[in-house]
């Protein structure tokens, strides 16, 4: 009898490596008899017996079909395995986890703006979260027919009703069109509530949605980066003199140390040209005050000496013209 009962016995257990499935269906009709039952970390089992749910099994170990499942089975409680004969029924894996997925707007969605009668192109991209919530809802959706569910089926359903939502929860309240991303957390709130009020008709639940980034045209980047530059140029004087005397206050060493110096002889440089300007309109002043026609005078203006026609004071040596 050992021998024949290890032929026939065999393993109920996921054998699929993939992490973007959902659920798996075990692949075998028919249960023989000193099967076992494995359930991994992460993974919980359903039994259905003629299309119905006969019990749920959610401790992850290796079980014994006869012995330690089929009591537990709502149906299936007294069934007893004959030599020859098993039980057919159909084993449904669920994964667990928390699935994570990115999601992005296929095409621009044309939002409502003052002065855009065709409304204003936006597109956007982000995450959200999804996990199998309701086990029965989703065996009578999607797990009855298939044999396994992947991410990118959800991933479709979803995408599929976002520029909708996006447009409604935009628009919503009047929102900033140029500056959507002060809003992007209410807005991704919104959207992740009706998501999931949707989605649960599948059994699956939306655990959170969040809108990276919004994109808009090229044409309403270069205007925000035209007024920005604008804006920035109103204040060059002030940033300039902030950063010279910055740099001058720096200190160190190493290549923060040749910035700094050079930031240093920079200022300077500036100081000394400066200087020079001043000293040059002072000298000019001066020999405008002693000599405002231009002409040679006959008596220094600095000894009183009597000039002899010289450009300079025989006496002290004063510029005289």
């Amino acid at each position: 009898m050992g021998l024949f009962s290890s032929q026939f016995s065999n393993v109920v257990e996921w054998q699929e490596s993939r992490d973007d499935i959902m659920f798996w269906k075990w692949n075998n009709d028919e249960i023989k008899k000193g099967s076992k039952l494995i359930i991994r970390q992460g993974q919980d089992a359903i039994f259905m017996y003629n299309g119905k749910v006969e019990g749920i099994f959610k401790d992850p170990g290796s079980f014994d079909i006869e012995s330690q499942i089929i009591p537990f089975l709502s149906t299936l409680k007294g069934f007893k395995f004959g030599f020859n004969s098993g039980v057919r029924a159909e084993v449904l894996f669920i994964n667990t986890k928390e699935f994570t997925i990115r999601w992005g707007t296929k095409t621009p969605i044309n939002i409502q703006a003052p002065g855009l009668p065709g409304g204003m192109p936006i597109g956007a991209f982000g995450t959200f979260s999804c996990k199998i919530d309701d086990y029965l809802v989703f065996i009578e959706k999607i797990a009855g027919v298939k044999k396994q569910y992947m991410v990118d089926e959800i991933k479709e359903r979803v995408t599929s009703m976002l520029n909708q939502l996006l447009m409604k929860w935009i628009t919503r309240e009047g929102k900033d069109m140029f500056n959507l991303q002060a809003n992007a957390y209410d807005i991704a709130k919104g959207i992740k509530d009706d998501l999931d009020m949707e989605i649960i008709k599948l059994g699956i639940t939306i655990t959170a949605f969040a809108i990276e980034s919004f994109n808009y045209p090229e044409s309403v980047k270069r205007m925000q980066e035209k007024a920005a530059s604008q804006s920035m140029v109103g204040d060059m004087n002030r940033y300039t003199q902030m950063a010279m005397a910055d740099s001058m206050s720096r200190g160190g060493s190493g290549t923060n140390g040749m910035a700094n110096m050079a930031g240093q002889m920079a200022g300077m440089q500036v100081g000394m040209m400066m200087g020079q300007q001043m000293v040059n309109s002072m000298q000019g002043n001066m020999n405008q005050a002693a000599n405002p026609t231009g002409t040679m005078p006959n008596f220094c203006p600095n000894c009183g000496t009597k000039t002899t026609g010289s450009n300079f004071c025989p006496n002290c040596g004063t510029k005289l013209a």
